[in-house]
């Protein structure tokens, strides 16, 4: 398995807004076990992303997605940066077969 956990800023005031964009946009995405979206309770203009994989060449796949790419077009306005993104190799849990 491969896996994900960023740190995604929104633009002041925007999380809301994009933590429901990207939830919309990321529903069918071949070999995605886990993709959750997660508001940081300490800063209010930040999101944690903590996804698991089937393996990386899925998730470099979906990047490809047209859902996705979608997705990522419409995010960019509301985007004000990533503070970090570190890979992990899942080794399983609840949820992940």
């Amino acid at each position: 398995m491969f896996g994900l956990i960023g740190r995604m800023k929104a633009q002041p005031g925007q999380r809301d807004a994009l933590i429901a964009l990207m939830l919309e946009g990321t529903g069918n995405m071949p070999g995605c076990l886990s993709y959750v979206i997660a508001r940081d309770p300490a800063e209010t203009d930040a999101i944690w992303i903590t996804e698991v994989w089937a393996d990386e060449a899925s998730h470099k796949a979906s990047l490809s997605l047209p859902a996705v790419q979608a997705t990522i077009s419409r995010a960019r306005p509301l985007i004000a940066g990533f503070d970090s993104q570190t890979r992990t190799e899942p080794v399983g849990g609840v949820g992940i077969r």
